[in-house]
């Protein structure tokens, strides 16, 4: 193994993966179910953000449909 690498003649390609990258985004979730997902986080090890991201990915995996009924 070198000392040193010339990395001045190396050639840049773009990112393969860039497509799968994940975007930020802002949402606006009730307070009790961000402290929900960050007791989970706590219990887990997982971050929070993380937590949210794979249920959400699982539920769209799932095709999963929401279920609501409005009081009358």
């Amino acid at each position: 193994m070198k000392a040193e690498y010339d990395l001045s003649k190396m050639k840049s390609r773009p990112n393969p993966y860039a497509k799968r990258l994940k975007r930020q985004v802002t949402l606006r979730m009730s307070q009790d179910v961000i402290e929900y997902f960050k007791g989970m986080a706590e219990d887990t090890g997982i971050p929070y953000q993380s937590l949210i991201n794979l249920y959400l990915k699982d539920c769209a995996a799932s095709h999963k449909k929401l279920t609501l009924r409005w009081a009358q």
